[in-house]
């Protein structure tokens, strides 16, 4: 018996075979989860449709994050299909391109609300719709990365955005947690997604991180699906309002090693 068994929820933010949400999928089905997703336009839903069919998904619903209404939509079908949700997946994050590139101190105000709406107040808009849907022992996870904690060249408003996101994770996991619901954050390496393309200079970044971390080697998909389905099984039931690294341990690294 699987250890996701019996339990049902929503991915959201699937975009290709490459995406991080991809890699938690194909985990999570692994271990026996049935599994709803959504997309946003006709050409990601090109994309995604096949991707859920192949996993034998019974959901599969248009859900812009910005609409309140979608969402409210996507919350009724998913009670109509499941009941309830064992676990809610946000892998939602959107800045202009313009924004990640040079000086953070040229973010425009527009760009800086967008990115803050798309990949940080969208997971609090979720959770709030999906209340009174999540079970008992429920658990929901979102993508964070290094750049909230830490300058990263050209990630910009990017970062401000992943610090409002993981602050978020802080304040929800108190409101959520005397119902027995648990909230965490994978803050994962560098991985070549759909969403990396847009950072100016990220390939140089995706080289160099192999040579600094500890690991000697970069984070797949793979990689963060297996610590996804960790925190959304029962064995991390103790475990909330956490942002866990799975980086190769690059976070711990002050300098390069001396035999880098």
């Amino acid at each position: 018996m699987g250890l996701m068994e019996g339990k049902k929820g929503l991915i959201l933010g699937l975009a290709n075979d490459h995406s991080i949400a991809w890699g938690i999928a194909q985990a999570l089905h692994r271990e026996g989860a049935e599994i709803g997703y959504t997309y946003v336009g006709e050409t990601l839903e090109r994309r995604v449709r096949p991707l859920a069919e192949s996993l034998g998904a019974t959901l599969i619903e248009p859900c812009d994050v910005n609409n309140d209404e979608q969402i409210a939509a996507l919350m009724d079908r998913a009670r109509a299909t499941f009941g309830q949700i064992d676990f809610l997946i946000h892998a939602v994050a959107y800045a202009n391109k313009d924004e990640l590139n040079g000086p953070y101190l040229r973010t425009t105000r527009a760009g800086f609300l967008l990115a803050l709406e798309v990949s940080a107040y969208s997971l609090t808009a979720l959770v709030k719709a999906a209340e009174d849907l999540l079970a008992p022992g429920a658990s929901i996870l979102t993508l964070s990365y290094h750049g909230a904690r830490k300058v990263m060249p050209n990630y910009n408003v990017m970062g401000v955005a992943k610090a409002a996101l993981e602050a978020s994770v802080y304040y929800l996991a108190a409101d959520l947690g005397p119902r027995g619901i648990r909230i965490n954050a994978i803050s994962a390496g560098p991985i070549r997604t759909l969403a990396a393309s847009g950072i100016t200079g990220f390939r140089s970044l995706h080289r160099a991180f192999a040579e600094v971390s500890p690991m000697r080697r970069n984070v797949t998909i793979e990689d963060v699906g297996n610590t996804a389905l960790y925190l959304c099984s029962d064995l991390a039931s103790s475990i909330t309002g956490e942002v866990l690294y799975v980086d190769g341990g690059f976070n711990v690294m002050g300098a390069p090693s001396s035999d880098s």
